[in-house]
């Protein structure tokens, strides 16, 4: 009875049950579509960060350079001249591997006390270097004058020394020529492919570095600069004044040149037993907060930053459409919905009360009023129900088209390097010839709108919850009539 008079009613009701359903779909369509472009922009940002960090974790770890860091370069010289007037001429010639400027070092006892952290699916150490190879020499002109006398020399440029048959000694400001060029290197832990910087090299030509290299003199070159100097595969490189192989080339957006593995960076830069950063993986994607926080108790004065906070630095257009799903997309959807269901209920109750006489007879013939209210919400759900059919079309035609026409996006990161220079010029401060900068990379991705078992999940439960809160408000109309007034409407 129950069904066979909702399906009559229906039916005898069907333009204006279909108003309803169409306006729930309107509604559901737009949410599934907003949920799709999320989900979409979500996997992309995902992309970006394994791109431009090389993260492939969810956490990573690094510590602030302490004042005075930074290892000032000394170099050895040949050729001075002590007397008389004339040019002493310094040749420089040296290759140092040091710690990236601006960068501090965590120990390898920190690693392992955040690879032992409860939460912790894995822990990985890597060591960013710079290579400053300075070949050439250095010139100043000198004066040194005898004397008799016990003299102090005098003036911004003069070093004396007293006692008898000294003389003052004067030198003039001094002039490079030569070639300054600085190269980066990540020391990588080539046991753990899968996390950290190794997770986003893809090898070109030769082979990627595995754990047989461990303790060996092998690089991987990136392929931008590989191309830019001409390097092949079984090429012999200088890095830090150890000639290292290369055995591969490999595609990456990240900004190092050289890859090479963590003890031979270790070594190179002596800096044994130290990483710059720690790439952490955690056990469960709702772990990764409480992770973190432990993570800065057991590595005091670290700086923790998980994939949430690296996405929010990474910039272009990638971050508009992201902002764009956040403060547009998520409430104009909220708003559709919200009146979908407003004027479902609204109609339902204008149906309730247009059916006075029915309800009202139906309730002199003995129907209860529970019984009146679950036909209004049957009625409603099987309308909601079919709002939710259409709204799921309509959500994979917005998903669809957000994959044909969507523009491809860019997303712009920053990672710490040396500064590259080279030619006459001299360069200094800071402690070493170079002071960090920051170097921009650039990926491009192609928007997709995913549409996971998740979404029409959340569609069809859109569906129901329109048709009970429609029917609901129906049926408390519908409840509330009296059966002398149906009755009175009789003609």
């Amino acid at each position: 009875m129950f069904f066979t008079y909702l399906g009559r009613e229906l039916r005898r009701r069907s333009r204006q049950a279909l108003v309803i359903a169409l306006g729930l779909a309107l509604g559901i369509g737009l949410t599934i579509t907003v949920s799709a472009y999320s989900s979409g922009v979500k996997a992309a940002q995902e992309q970006v960060l394994k791109s431009l960090y090389g993260v492939g974790t969810d956490i990573t770890v690094t510590q602030t350079a302490t004042r005075g860091s930074g290892g000032s370069q000394s170099f050895g010289a040949t050729g001075q001249s002590q007397t008389g007037t004339g040019t002493k001429t310094t040749s420089v010639a040296q290759d140092t591997a040091s710690v990236t400027p601006g960068t501090g070092t965590i120990t390898s006892a920190t690693l392992a006390k955040i690879d032992k952290l409860s939460g912790v699916s894995d822990a990985v150490g890597s060591l960013s270097l710079s290579d400053f190879n300075v070949s050439g020499a250095l010139k100043q002109s000198v004066t040194q004058t005898p004397s008799t006398s016990s003299t102090s020399g005098t003036g911004g440029n003069s070093r004396g020394s007293g006692g008898s048959g000294g003389g003052s000694f004067s030198a003039g400001p001094p002039s490079f020529n030569g070639s300054f060029s600085s190269t980066t290197i990540e020391g990588v832990d080539v046991t753990n492919s899968a996390t950290g910087p190794l997770s986003s090299l893809s090898v070109a030509s030769g082979r990627a570095l595995t754990s047989s290299d461990a303790k060996s003199a092998v690089a991987v070159v990136n392929s931008s600069y590989a191309t830019q100097k001409s390097i092949k595969v079984g090429a012999t490189e200088t890095l830090g004044g150890t000639k290292f192989t290369v055995v591969g080339i490999a595609t990456t957006t990240s900004s190092e040149d050289y890859f090479i593995p963590l003890y031979e960076a270790q070594t190179i830069s002596k800096e044994t037993g130290k990483v710059t950063t720690v790439y952490v993986k955690a056990a469960s994607s709702t772990q990764i907060n409480s992770v973190a926080s432990e993570i800065k108790s057991a590595a005091s004065g670290a700086t923790v930053s998980t994939s949430a906070e690296l996405a929010s630095s990474v910039s272009g257009s990638l971050s508009s459409a992201g902002s764009l799903i956040v403060n547009l997309g998520k409430w104009l959807s909220i708003a559709v919905l919200a009146a979908a269901f407003l004027i479902a209920a609204l109609l339902t109750v204008s149906a309730v009360s247009r059916r006075t006489r029915e309800f009202g007879t139906l309730k002199a013939i003995g129907w209860t009023s529970r019984r009146v209210v679950r036909q209004v919400i049957g009625e409603s759900i099987i309308t909601g129900l079919v709002g939710g059919a259409i709204g799921i079309g309509v959500g994979f035609a917005g998903a669809a088209a957000i994959k044909k026409f969507a523009p491809t996006l860019t997303a712009s990161g920053s990672t710490s390097s040396a500064s590259n220079t080279s030619g006459g010029g001299f360069a200094g401060g800071g402690g070493g010839f170079a002071s960090a900068a920051s170097k921009a990379n650039d990926i491009t991705v192609h928007l997709t709108a995913p549409v996971g078992m998740g979404i029409l999940g959340l569609a069809v439960a859109l569906a129901v919850l329109g048709g009970l809160l429609a029917g609901g408000i129906g049926g408390w109309r519908a409840s509330s009539l009296r059966p002398a007034a149906a009755l009175a409407k009789v003609s």
